[in-house]
């Protein structure tokens, strides 16, 4: 990384950011029915705490939390790439439609196959993360090409995509009416957003998606700063500028499938974290998209610790908690854009 991107301010911002993720990770660790003092986290952490307690944390708490590292920092960049090719500030996967399309194929998926294979199976959440993609990704085509006007303006593809988001939405809820009282019961709350992947096994899913495109969107920064120009000027500096488009449209559509399959349709941490992160370090996106995914997971972690302190007997859907912050925070941006 460039030392005219990586300066002072962004490195103060960056170590901030991680000491505050390490500060929420050890509360959250020890907020729950069972209670573990902080200190005995510690020992748990380096192989020296009680057996009981390590088996709480590692077996139950600590996939929780990868989680929603991996789903924060995916909805985030994935928000930002969309912000970043639109040139719109309110774009996000939540709001134009790419998570609704994850979230219809896998309503889909538990009306005909949950009751068969279970919940915790290992078909049904491997297979997850796949209907997802195939879910998020035909929404992502049909966004574009009813968007698609002799090219593609961010009006039209928000405008688009908000009606194709109401679209999904509705038919999803035909599905949901009809299942079982268990299968809807998991689907309400699996749609509120949830982070309902307790166990190894849902980190294994989401995994190698993060792994494959968090760096490959960061390998596309460049391109980002570039499309920021307007199409004519990337044009003008050797840009490909829809085949790049479809492309960075791809990896930020895979980013939210993944995250919907194991998260749910968690909202507006993609609006909100590229917007904070600008404001922190600057347009950027070699400096940008890294800050935008810290502060993603500093929002998802700090709403889950919410979520699970609210109530003694059962917990929020954290999808709740991000859309109390977001919704008044996405007007706020609604009233001061042009």
């Amino acid at each position: 990384m460039r030392q005219d991107i990586l300066t002072k301010k962004s490195m103060s911002v960056l170590a901030i950011l991680v000491c505050l993720i390490v500060f929420i990770l050890l509360i959250s660790l020890n907020t729950g029915t069972y209670k573990i003092p902080p200190i005995d986290v510690l020992k748990s952490l380096i192989g020296l705490g009680a057996e009981e307690q390590s088996v709480i944390l590692f077996e139950f708490r600590m996939p929780r939390m990868v989680i929603a590292i991996l789903v924060g920092s995916a909805l985030a960049i994935s928000g930002a790439i969309m912000q970043g090719l639109s040139r719109n500030p309110l774009a996000d996967p939540g709001i134009i439609g790419i998570n609704a399309g994850a979230g219809l194929t896998v309503v889909i998926f538990v009306y005909f196959f949950f009751g068969k294979v279970g919940t915790g199976t290992l078909i049904s959440v491997f297979i997850l993360p796949f209907f997802a993609l195939v879910g998020a990704l035909l929404a992502a085509v049909i966004i574009y090409t009813l968007a698609w006007k002799n090219g593609v303006s961010s009006t039209r593809l928000i405008l688009v995509g908000i009606a194709v988001a109401a679209g999904f939405g509705a038919v999803s809820l035909i599905f949901s009416m009809k299942m079982t009282s268990n299968d809807f019961r998991f689907a309400t709350i699996w749609l509120a957003g949830s982070l309902w992947g307790t166990d190894w096994k849902f980190v294994l899913s989401a995994l190698p998606w993060m792994l494959i495109f968090i760096p490959i969107a960061f390998r596309k920064a460049h391109v980002l700063n570039v499309m920021n120009l307007g199409d004519a000027a990337a044009i003008g500096l050797g840009v490909n500028v829809e085949k790049e488009r479809r492309k960075l449209l791809f990896i930020a559509v895979c980013l939210a499938g993944a995250s919907v399959a194991v998260a749910g349709g968690i909202g507006f941490i993609g609006l909100m974290a590229p917007h904070l992160a600008r404001r922190l370090v600057g347009g950027k996106h070699q400096i940008m998209l890294p800050t935008a995914a810290l502060i993603g997971t500093l929002l998802l972690l700090f709403a889950d610790l919410i979520s699970r302190s609210v109530l003694t007997t059962s917990e929020i859907p954290v999808g709740f908690v991000i859309s109390i912050i977001g919704a008044p925070y996405f007007i706020y941006l609604l009233m001061k854009t042009k």
